[in-house]
């Protein structure tokens, strides 16, 4: 299954791996593909375009054969240009990431789709929606972070939804296959407004890997509440 095989009409729910349990990644992994889920979210940092250090390309590679969930990889790096081969050739399918990075964007997306994968672009917090709105017709994905990257668990951030409602509008009136994802505080409150507002595409990390009734349950949950009153 390829991202471009899903419509941005669809609700997506992609767990986010960094908050799982890494002792037993494989009961994780499988856990959330039997629960539901439509991609894994793979959050790789370098401990200098954010402040924290996370996984790289060999850990990918590790679990690739347990999962045959889409393989989301959010490079939050000061260069993804260097390492798009590295993270295509561990088993990523699509490849997010930033605009306030060190390389060309447009230059990125090339590399990221003369592999075939699909690509992705994101934008921080204080980032205007403006900078990603020249390659809307060049990505698949735009995320739209609703924390500042780097830690999970962190708070959600209502007024990120400007960004996300001009995205939608920009997105219908191309007619366009584009999905707007969302990361950060995504749980069965704020997972609602984020739906409401344009997205469809939603990371969850806490609020799916460590919710009291499993994860199929969380899962079941966040879909349950967009889709109702």
């Amino acid at each position: 299954m390829k991202l471009k095989q899903l419509s941005n009409n669809n609700i997506l729910i992609a767990p986010s791996l960094l908050a799982a349990d890494f002792s037993n990644l494989k009961k994780a992994i499988c856990g959330v593909e039997e629960g539901g889920a439509d991609l894994l979210h793979l959050d790789i940092m370098d401990g200098h375009f954010v402040p924290n250090l996370t996984i790289g390309p060999p850990l990918i590679k590790s679990i690739r054969k347990y999962s045959g969930l889409i393989f989301d990889a959010h490079l939050m790096i000061t260069d993804p240009l260097k390492y798009v081969e590295s993270f295509v050739n561990a088993g990523a399918d699509h490849i997010t990431f930033h605009v306030e990075s060190n390389n060309s964007p447009r230059e990125v997306i090339e590399k990221v789709k003369y592999y075939n994968k699909t690509a992705g672009i994101s934008i921080k917090p204080k980032t205007s929606v403006e900078s990603v709105l020249p390659y809307l017709s060049e990505v698949d994905m735009i995320l739209v972070m609703t924390v500042e990257p780097g830690f999970g668990g962190q708070k959600f951030m209502p007024d990120m939804m400007d960004k996300v409602r001009v995205l939608r509008e920009k997105i219908k009136s191309a007619n366009s296959n584009v999905h707007i994802q969302v990361d950060g505080g995504i749980n069965e409150e704020t997972v609602k407004t984020a739906f409401d507002n344009g997205a469809n595409n939603f990371v969850a990390g806490t609020s799916v890997f460590r919710h009291p009734m499993g994860v199929k349950a969380a899962i079941d949950i966040l879909k349950k509440t967009m889709l109702t009153a």
